[in-house]
């Protein structure tokens, strides 16, 4: 009974953590409703979309570091400082197809990354 509680608790957080992935269709619909101006970095929105975007870089960068450590090569390389601005990441997420948009702000950030700082071969 307690492994199968336990198991059960298991389930729960992962079911909880996969739908709590942000698609980029959410992304850019959420950015759209924030006006461009000083106040929009008071708004909960914009702090959130921000956590997003830290979160997915995060990710990326912690599977290129767990590839090194295992001595395999990274689908990308990049460097410890990147500086992106809130109308590249836009740009970027606006580019994807309306089709493939039901993809998550990491797996988007990770195909930008792989494009923009592949490893040499």
């Amino acid at each position: 009974m307690k492994t199968f509680a336990i198991t059960l608790g298991l389930c729960a957080s992962l079911i909880a953590t996969a739908a709590s992935a942000m698609t980029v269709q959410e992304f850019l619909t959420t950015a759209n409703g924030i006006p461009r101006n000083p106040t929009a970095l008071l708004r909960s929105d914009t702090r959130n979309l921000m956590t997003e975007f830290r979160g997915a870089m995060q990710t990326v960068k912690t599977e290129q570091t767990e590839a090194r450590a295992a001595g395999r090569p990274g689908a990308a390389c990049i460097p410890d400082k990147v500086r992106l601005s809130p109308d590249q990441i836009l740009a970027r997420f606006n580019a994807i197809p309306a089709a493939r948009r039901n993809i998550s702000v990491t797996q988007a950030t990770r195909e930008w990354m792989i494009e923009t700082y592949p490893c040499p071969a």
